[in-house]
C-alpha cells in the first residue's frame, strides 16, 4: 500500500488531455473497477431522506478560469545516492492537444453558477399560492445558509396535491379513482406515507424558489439540505408553516492583497544549467558518441571518471553506540549500473570515495545526506556506505571525427553539421524551457497576490480529478489487482491524498482563478478562428489515436488555454523579468 500511494504522488500524467477527456465518457467503467465509485458515494451522501439530486434547480453556465502551466518532469531514480529532483523539460509540444494535456476537467467546468431556472422541470415552473421567505446568512468558505419558511398556504397546497395523487393512483374496493374519501385514504396509505410524501413535495416545490437567492453565484452540485428530513416530518402540520435550511457554496470572490499589483510584476526565473543550448549540445554529442562504441572489462587498474561501474551498495546510521545503529533501506541496491560520468547527480563524495576501486574490491566511507536531500527521512543523517565493485569497464570510443558523423546524426557529412543540427535543436528546447520556467514563475506568483475563499465543494472536486487522473495512469502502468484498487479508491486513501495535497490543490485553485479575474478584467479575446482551428487539430488528434472524446468538453478545455495563454502573454508583456542560471 505504501508503494503504490508512493507511486500515486509521484506518477506525471504524461498524457493528461486524453485521460481527461476521457474520464467523462469512462465513468461507467471506473465504477465498474471501483476506482471513482467508493470516492464519490461517501462525498455525495445526502444529508436527508430525500435524494435531491433528482431536482434540476438550475442551468449553470457563468464562467469561471482553469489553466495549468506546463509542469517540469522530475525523474525519481531507484538509489538514494543520487538526487531526486533532476530535472528535465518537456520536449515541445508538437499539437494543441497536448498542451492541454496537464488539464483535468477545468474549473469551470467545476466552478460554475445558476443563471436562470431550468424550463425543462416543471417543479422549477410550479407557481406556488404564496411567497416563500428566505433568509440568507454568510458562512466560512464561500457558503451561504439560506433559512427557507414556507407558509401555511403553501404546505396546505401540498398537501392537497399528494392526497389528490394518492387517490388517482390507490385502488381501494369499493370506491372509484379519485372519488375517495380523504379519511378513508389516510387510513389505508397511512398518515406517516402521506406525511413523508408531502414534505418530499414541499421541498421539490420549493427549494427552486429558494434558489433564486443565489442565482448567478450558486456552484453546481453543491446544494445540501442540511434540516434532518426526520425533524421536518415531525414538525409538519398541513396548517403551520415549515422551515428548513440549506447550504449552499457560491463562486468565491478573488480579492487581490495589492489592487492591480499583477500589472507590474517583477520576476527572477531561474534556469537549469544544463538546459543551456551550448552545453546541452555538447552533453548529447558525448551521449551519441559513447553509444556508438563499446564497452570492454578493466583488468588492470582501478575505476576512473569516464568508466561504467556495477556496484552492490549497502548503508547503515552512524552511531557512537552501537546498538542504535540501524540499516537504510532505501540506500541498498544490488547491481547498480553507475556512470561516472553522471557524477554531479549523485550523493556529494560518493563519487571520490570509490574512484581507484578495482573489480571485486570493496570500499566502506561516511557520508552525509545534505538538508536539501528531497527525502526527508534522509536529510542530515550521517551515514557509512559500503560498496562492493562487481564490474568494471572503459569505454572504447571511435575517434571524433567527420567519418563518423553519419553515425552521431542520421544525414551529416560532418561534425560541423551535426553540432550545427543539435545545437538548433537544444536552442529551441532552451526556448520552451525558458518560456514555461516563466509561466510557472509568474503563476507562482499570482497565487500568492489573491486572497480567495475556497469552498470545500471546489476543492473536493478539483482533488478527485487529479486523484482520479493519477489512479488512471497507474492503472495504466501497473494494472492493478481488484484488491490493490480497493484500497486505493477507499475513502480513508482519498483523504489522506487530499490532505497531503491540500497547499498544491489550494494553489493551484488560486492559480486558475486569479488567471481568469485578469482575463475579465483586462478585456482580452482570442478570435473564434483560432478557437475552430485548435479544436480542429485537437479533434484530429484524438481520432488519429482512435480515442473517444466529448466534441464540448474538448471545446470547452481549448478555450480555456487559449484563454490562459492570452493571460500569461500579456502578463510577460507588462512584467520585468530577470533571468538567471542555477
Amino acid at each position: 500500500m505504501i508503494v503504490l500511494f508512493d507511486q500515486l504522488r509521484s506518477v506525471l500524467l504524461k498524457q493528461q488531455i486524453m485521460m481527461q477527456l476521457r474520464i467523462s465518457q469512462a465513468t461507467k467503467a471506473l465504477m465498474l473497477d471501483g476506482i471513482l465509485a467508493k470516492a464519490s458515494s461517501f462525498h455525495k451522501a445526502a444529508t436527508m431522506a430525500l435524494s435531491v439530486n433528482s431536482i434540476k434547480l438550475h442551468n449553470f453556465n457563468q464562467k469561471t478560469h482553469f489553466f495549468v502551466p506546463k509542469s517540469t518532469i522530475y525523474l525519481s531514480f531507484k538509489n538514494p545516492i543520487f538526487q531526486f529532483n533532476t530535472k528535465l523539460q518537456r520536449e515541445p509540444l508538437t499539437s494543441f492537444a497536448r498542451q492541454i494535456q496537464s488539464h483535468q476537467r477545468p474549473i469551470s467546468s467545476l466552478v460554475k453558477a445558476s443563471s436562470a431556472p431550468s424550463k425543462t422541470s416543471k417543479s422549477e415552473t410550479d407557481k406556488l399560492p404564496a411567497d416563500v421567505k428566505v433568509t440568507e446568512s454568510q458562512e466560512p468558505n464561500s457558503r451561504v445558509r439560506l433559512n427557507v419558511e414556507v407558509p401555511a398556504a403553501v404546505v396546505e397546497d401540498c398537501y392537497r396535491r399528494v392526497v389528490k395523487e394518492f387517490m388517482k393512483q390507490v385502488k381501494i374496493p369499493g370506491f372509484r379513482p379519485g372519488k375517495i374519501p380523504e379519511s378513508i385514504l389516510l387510513n389505508y396509505v397511512g398518515e406517516e406515507s402521506v406525511r413523508k410524501a408531502t414534505v418530499e413535495s414541499i421541498l421539490k416545490r420549493t427549494l427552486p424558489h429558494a434558489m433564486s437567492m443565489v442565482e448567478g453565484r450558486a456552484l453546481r452540485d453543491s446544494v445540501r439540505v442540511i434540516t434532518k428530513f426526520s425533524d421536518m416530518e415531525k414538525r409538519y402540520s398541513s396548517h403551520t408553516s415549515l422551515s428548513y435550511d440549506v447550504i449552499v457554496d457560491v463562486v468565491p470572490e478573488v480579492k487581490w492583497i495589492t489592487e492591480n499589483g499583477y500589472k507590474n510584476l517583477k520576476i527572477v526565473v531561474e534556469i537549469d544549467n544544463e538546459i543551456e543550448a551550448e552545453r546541452a549540445c555538447e552533453l548529447e554529442i558525448r551521449r551519441r558518441h559513447k553509444s556508438i562504441g563499446s564497452l570492454k572489462v578493466v583488468t588492470d587498474r582501478g575505476l576512473q571518471v569516464g568508466d561504467l561501474v556495477v556496484l552492490d551498495i549497502s548503508a547503515t546510521t552512524i552511531d557512537q553506540d552501537e546498538s542504535n545503529v540501524q540499516k537504510i533501506p532505501a540506500a541498498e541496491s544490488k547491481g547498480f549500473h553507475f556512470d561516472t560520468e553522471d557524477g554531479e547527480s549523485v550523493l556529494t563524495g560518493f563519487l571520490d570515495a570509490i574512484i581507484g576501486i578495482q573489480r571485486g574490491e570493496t570500499k566502506s566511507f561516511p557520508l552525509v545526506f545534505p538538508e536539501s536531500w528531497q527525502q526527508e527521512n534522509l536529510r542530515g543523517v550521517d551515514a557509512q556506505f559500503t560498496v562492493e565493485c562487481k564490474e568494471l569497464f572503459y569505454r572504447d570510443l571511435p575517434e571524433l571525427n567527420d567519418s563518423i558523423a553519419d553515425k552521431l546524426l542520421p544525414g551529416c557529412t560532418d561534425l560541423k553539421q551535426v553540432k550545427e543540427s543539435l545545437l538548433q535543436r537544444c536552442q529551441e528546447v532552451e526556448q520552451t524551457a525558458r518560456d514555461q520556467a516563466t509561466d510557472n514563475t509568474i503563476l507562482d506568483q499570482l497565487w500568492k497576490m489573491v486572497e480567495i475563499d475556497i469552498p470545500q465543494s471546489l476543492f473536493e472536486e478539483q482533488g478527485w480529478q487529479l486523484y482520479g487522473a493519477k489512479l488512471l495512469e497507474i492503472q495504466a502502468q501497473m494494472k492493478l489487482s481488484e484488491q490493490q484498487l480497493d484500497l486505493l479508491s477507499s475513502p480513508k486513501a482519498v483523504n489522506e491524498f487530499l490532505e497531503n495535497q491540500r497547499e498544491n490543490i489550494t494553489k493551484l485553485i488560486k492559480q486558475n482563478l486569479a488567471v481568469g479575474d485578469i482575463f475579465k478584467r483586462e478585456n482580452l479575446q482570442f478570435s473564434s478562428d483560432e478557437l475552430v482551428k485548435e479544436v480542429q487539430n485537437s479533434i484530429a488528434e484524438f481520432e488519429r489515436q482512435k480515442q473517444n472524446y466529448d466534441e464540448e468538453r474538448v471545446k470547452e478545455q481549448v478555450q480555456e488555454v487559449l484563454e490562459g495563454a492570452k493571460v500569461l502573454e500579456w502578463l510577460k508583456e507588462h512584467a520585468e523579468i530577470q533571468y538567471i542560471t542555477r
